[in-house]
């Protein structure tokens, strides 16, 4: 039985933490599916892809309120599927490669991990290997929701919806998140009907109230948005899936040539047996970890998907160097800092969000002021004749210190990154906006001007 220094489950952030500094460790690499994670082969980097050229693919729509009459001729969805998967596929092989053939002190075991013992790890390969440290970064995956027959109808997750052979002329997506705002967006702008089920009240309901109200206004505008439905059963009839519903008008049917079920992911840490090397696991699957991403066995470590509450890879990011640091100097250990996490939502239009939503400031009691601007009424907003964007600053009234802010419109994760730089560095609200030029016109002043309507003692 092979020992090693450290033994890394996962791909994703967890591949960054072996550097130059760990070449005289011996270090495995174990990963079940394809090598470079989530994020490079099924979540950001190929969705944004995506995301991008179905703005491109939106443009000429918006054009006539400008006074520009374009029109789109079509989508080659066979053209962008290969130049985004022909650029992701290589890189992810890529790195693959190089871990194995050109990492001495590296070696990658391709298969799904199961502990059988203290510190003792099944690779999967029909080699079973321990080690002193173990890092567990093994990710996620997209949950499938109990839905009578929805295994036979050929559905969609993330994972595959992307490399669809041809487009269909319909879709119909099941759950109300980032991942379903997203795809409607993308599938919508090439030309395919989209149809949302959600089972509550908004789309996007863990965003600010104020925020998802307005997008699910937008979005209704846009395709076919039924909510407070629960899916009770699918079948596939003649080639179209047909999802029979539930709802406050009794029963309906939706019918679609494809399926994508998005309602939201579930940690991996079932698929590892943990219980038999003593990690100890939340209820919700996520692994408990300390402050500084230690788990409950002397050695072990987890990070990102598997044991946060914030599936998002710039955590994941931040979580792996705070384990390869701790790795490095176990006597001067670093903590992770989660206080002000910033999110995204890449649809149409795009979402930002860092802090407390006002709900959330409702619920811990605690004082606050809003202070709101609307895209249409800054000089780049006429510009874009915008008329449903608005970015909105929650501030203590009496010290000025930011508490969250929200923006819904064009390029929000870029305009709301002002925000989030001062809450991690402690700027308050008058500072931030008296304190410094905001260049005239750009959009962050929609950010400027929120920060000065607020109503601060």
């Amino acid at each position: 039985m092979r020992h090693f220094d450290l033994v890394i489950i996962g791909t994703g952030s967890g591949n960054s933490i072996a550097d130059e500094r760990f070449a005289g460790w011996n270090i495995a690499l174990v990963e079940k599916g394809v090598f470079g994670g989530t994020c490079l082969n099924v979540g950001c980097i190929p969705t944004k892809m995506f995301v991008h050229t179905a703005d491109v693919a939106g443009a000429p729509a918006s054009g006539a309120r400008l006074g520009v009459d374009a029109h789109l001729d079509g989508v080659r969805w066979t053209d962008v599927r290969d130049r985004i998967f022909g650029r992701i596929d290589p890189i992810s092989e890529g790195g693959r490669r190089w871990r194995a053939e050109e990492n001495a002190n590296v070696t990658v075991f391709a298969g799904t991990a199961r502990f059988t013992g203290p510190k003792t790890l099944d690779t999967g390969t029909g080699e079973t290997i321990t080690a002193d440290r173990f890092v567990i970064a093994a990710g996620s995956r997209p949950v499938v929701p109990e839905v009578a027959d929805i295994g036979t109808v050929g559905y969609h997750t993330s994972d595959t919806v992307m490399r669809l052979d041809t487009l269909p002329a319909r879709m119909t997506i099941l759950g109300g998140g980032f991942i379903a705002a997203e795809f409607a967006h993308v599938f919508s702008s090439f030309g395919v009907r989209v149809t949302i089920v959600g089972r509550s009240d908004l789309l996007l309901r863990h965003e600010d109230r104020e925020v998802a109200r307005r997008f699910t206004r937008i979005a209704s505008e846009k395709w076919d948005v039924r909510l407070h439905r629960k899916a009770v059963r699918a079948e596939r009839v003649d080639g179209v899936v047909r999802l029979h519903l539930e709802g406050p008008d009794g029963a309906e049917v939706v019918e679609s040539e494809e399926l994508l079920v998005a309602v939201g992911r579930t940690p991996n840490s079932d698929l590892l047996d943990l219980a038999a090397t003593g990690v100890d696991v939340r209820p919700d699957g996520r692994v408990v970890v300390d402050e500084h991403q230690r788990t409950s066995v002397e050695g072990v470590y987890a990070l990102g998907d598997i044991s946060s509450e914030h599936q998002l890879k710039h955590v994941a990011n931040h979580e792996a160097r705070v384990v390869q640091h701790n790795l490095l100097h176990p006597d001067e250990p670093i903590a992770s800092d989660h206080r002000h996490v910033p999110s995204a939502v890449f649809s149409s239009p795009q979402i930002a969000s860092v802090g407390l939503t006002e709900e959330q400031a409702v619920e811990r009691g605690l004082r606050y002021v809003v202070g709101s601007q609307a895209y249409a009424s800054i000089a780049y907003g006429w510009a874009m004749e915008d008329t449903t964007g608005f970015a909105k600053v929650l501030a203590d009234p009496t010290t000025g210190e930011i508490l969250g802010a929200h923006v819904i419109g064009p390029q929000a994760p870029t305009v709301i990154q002002p925000v989030i730089q001062a809450m991690s560095f402690g700027l308050d609200a008058r500072t931030m906006a008296r304190g410094q030029y905001w260049i005239h016109p750009a959009m962050p002043e929609v950010i400027e001007n929120a920060l000065l309507n607020l109503p601060l003692h």
